[in-house]
Parts: structure tokens; C-alpha cells; sequence
């Protein structure tokens, strides 16, 4: 890749080897099955991918977010439930503990969150509250000491593993006055540790794609956890929550940029092999046309989170770009998984085939973090526009 150090390239080739040797040989069996492999997390520990982005004094390996993007490219060109696991598990479990938590929270949870130790969800999107986070239902009530948390969320990554230590929650904590006089809600963040009384971890979800990936529907019935489980301030739960999904943006991008490359790996190598009629379907312009369209795609989603995670890392604003790059990539992987299906005829309808899992996979890229309308209301939004 021509825009980056030799560093990042050797971070990237590192994991893509990572992917090539050790995840891709298990992503069939791990998506018919529907199971995350602990053990493929365990080695991702290992390697320090889930500290990539932190400084070393928190048990980080002193990268950025262009670096843990890189990884989650890497990982995604074979298997995107592997890649999605690390991007939720910085992003929306490690993430917040660093930016928001006090001391005494980043010491509990950080050193093994950064190793791959232990795992965290954000409880965020509810039946009725999803791109609209201000319809959060989900309440927390101060009782004495203890917040008392009472609601329900859904699709939530993470949220059910052997090593999942904690749920940190959006919830309804007040409300306030606008300077007109109306109200709105107080939304704040409440860390819940699994095993709680009263939580409730449901059944995972029988999911068309992402299927080895962990989600869960979550239930409160009066959990009480202490008061000092808050994360961040009284009432920035939802600001905290739009700077992760700004950056959490970025990392879909770079994953959709991956199964967009995969996808496009998997073609070249198919039609330089497949013959029909005595000559490889390479030879025949209509595919060589389509696979080159592929390969402009793979480019042009690369060239857009690259530069919105060296805004995000250099300290600049990147909301639109964030918003530029998830659409342009999520739309790489859903058109570089079809024609690459094509490509490979009734192969491709075979789940065994990596194509066919990319196939079911990219569909929820053009969903989650903030569905593909939502990113052209935020573009419109940057340039002024009404939307």
C-alpha cells in the first residue's frame, strides 16, 4: 500500500499471514456451527492486536487507530465474524473504559481488555432505539449507592462470551432543560459486569451472516451495580457514544475494505483457474471488466478510511469523512461479494466457499453503525445542507 510506513506494512503482512494460516482454515466450520473460536482470540491476544491502539503504560502496544484498522482489513479478507470480534472489542469494550473511565475502572479492566483476556459489549442499540439513540428506553435510577438499571438491548457484539467481563449500558438517568424550556433526555454510560443480579444474557441470535460472531440480546430486571460504575460524566452518554461511532465508522470501513479485498482475491485466482470451453474465464472480457471494477472499489474504499483514520489519529475533524468512508467501502463489499459469487457460478452458492460467506456478511456492513442513509444525513449535514 503506497501511503504507508514500513511499520504499518509489516503490521499488515503480519496479519495477514495470522489470517491466511490460522483463521481462514476454521471460518467454514466456525460459521456453520455459529461459534466464536476462543482459542482464534486467545492467539489475536497474543499477537497484541487488541492493544494496538493504546499506549503501553495502559498494556497497549503504542499503535494508533490506522494500525488497528489495518488489522481489522487484514482479518476480514477471510473472515469477517474474526474481524468484527477485535473491532467491538477495542472499539466498544476497551475504548470507552480509556477515554471516559476513572483510574480505578482503567485499572480493573484495561491490562486484560488490551491483552484479549477478557472482552466488553456496549449496550447501545434496544427494539425501538437504534440510529435514533435519544429513543433509549433503557433506564437507570439512583438508589442510595447503586444505580438501579431496568430495560432491554439488542445486537449486542461481545456480550456472551466465556471471557466477557462487562457490559457498559446507555441508559435514561434524568432529564434536562433546554434553554427554551422544553426537556430531553439525560442519557449516561453504567458499566454492568456479567453475572449480575438480574442481567440477563439471551440466547445468541440465529443470524443470516457474521454468524461466528458473539450477539446477544440483553434484559435488566433491577440490576444493581454500584454508583461508581458510571462511566464518564452524568449525562454525556450519548456524546461519548457519537466520538465511538464517529471512530467506530472508520473500523467498518476498514473491515468492508477487507472482505471487499477477500472477495476480490478469491475472483482472480478463480478465473485464472476455472476453464470453460478449454480456456480460462479470465481470458473472456466480460469477467477480466468485472474483476477490474472490483479492484477500483477495493482502491477507492482503501484511499477513504485511510484518510479518515489519519484525520482521526492527527487530531482533526473526520466526522465526514468517517461517514465518506463507510459508505463508499460498505458498498465495495456488498458489489465485490456479488460479482465475485458470480464469478464462481454455483461454487459460490457454497458455504464452504469464502465468497458465499462474504455474500451473507457484507449485507449488515450497509447496516450497522449507522446504516447507509444515516452516513449520507451526516454528509449532507457537513456541508450545510438540510437533511
Amino acid at each position: 500500500m503506497h501511503d504507508l510506513t514500513d511499520e504499518e506494512q509489516q503490521l499488515y503482512d503480519m496479519v495477514c499471514e495470522f489470517a491466511d494460516t490460522v483463521v481462514a482454515p476454521q471460518a467454514y466450520e466456525a460459521d456453520r456451527t455459529h461459534e466464536l473460536s476462543m482459542d482464534v482470540v486467545a492467539q489475536m491476544g497474543e499477537l497484541g492486536l487488541f492493544g494496538l491502539p493504546f499506549p503501553e503504560e495502559v498494556g497497549g502496544q503504542g499503535g494508533d487507530y490506522l494500525a488497528l484498522c489495518l488489522a481489522i482489513e487484514a482479518l476480514a479478507r477471510v473472515d469477517q465474524s474474526i474481524a468484527i470480534t477485535l473491532e467491538a472489542g477495542v472499539g466498544l469494550g476497551a475504548m470507552p473504559i480509556y477515554r471516559h473511565g476513572t483510574d480505578e475502572q482503567k485499572a480493573e479492566y484495561l491490562p486484560d481488555l488490551t491483552a484479549g483476556r477478557a472482552l466488553g459489549g456496549f449496550g447501545l442499540t434496544e427494539p425501538e432505539a437504534g440510529s435514533d439513540a435519544g429513543a433509549t428506553r433503557t433506564t437507570a435510577v439512583l438508589d442510595g449507592d447503586e444505580w438501579v438499571v431496568n430495560g432491554s438491548k439488542q445486537f449486542i457484539t461481545n456480550s456472551g462470551t466465556p471471557i466477557t467481563r462487562f457490559v457498559t449500558v446507555t441508559a435514561v438517568t434524568g432529564e434536562r432543560t433546554r434553554p427554551d424550556g422544553s426537556t430531553s433526555k439525560e442519557l449516561s454510560t453504567i458499566i454492568v459486569p456479567n453475572g449480575t443480579p438480574g442481567f440477563t444474557v439471551g440466547p445468541g441470535y440465529d443470524k443470516s451472516g457474521w454468524r461466528a460472531s458473539d450477539t446477544h440480546p440483553l434484559t435488566f430486571d433491577d440490576v444493581r451495580v454500584p454508583a461508581a460504575n458510571l462511566l464518564g460524566e452524568r449525562g454525556r452518554g450519548f456524546a461519548n457514544f457519537l466520538q465511538a461511532l464517529d471512530e467506530g465508522r472508520i473500523a467498518i470501513a476498514a473491515l468492508a475494505t477487507g472482505a471487499a479485498q477477500g472477495c476480490l482475491d478469491e475472483a482472480v485466482a478463480y478465473a485464472k483457474t476455472r476453464n470453460v470451453f478449454g480456456v480460462p474465464i479470465a481470458s473472456h472480457q466480460y469477467i477480466a471488466f468485472t474483476i477490474a471494477g472490483m479492484q477500483a472499489r477495493v482502491h477507492t474504499a482503501r484511499l477513504a478510511w485511510h484518510d479518515a483514520a489519519r484525520r482521526a489519529d492527527a487530531g482533526l475533524p473526520f466526522k465526514k469523512e468517517a461517514a465518506i468512508a463507510k459508505l463508499v467501502s460498505s458498498d465495495a463489499a456488498m458489489l465485490n461479494a456479488r460479482d465475485a459469487t458470480q464469478i464462481f457460478g454455483g461454487m459460490g452458492f457454497m458455504n464452504e466457499t469464502t465468497v458465499a460467506r462474504h455474500y451473507r456478511d457484507s449485507k449488515i456492513l450497509e447496516i450497522g453503525e449507522g446504516t447507509n442513509e444515516v452516513q449520507l444525513m451526516v454528509i449532507a449535514r457537513e456541508l450545510g445542507l438540510a437533511a
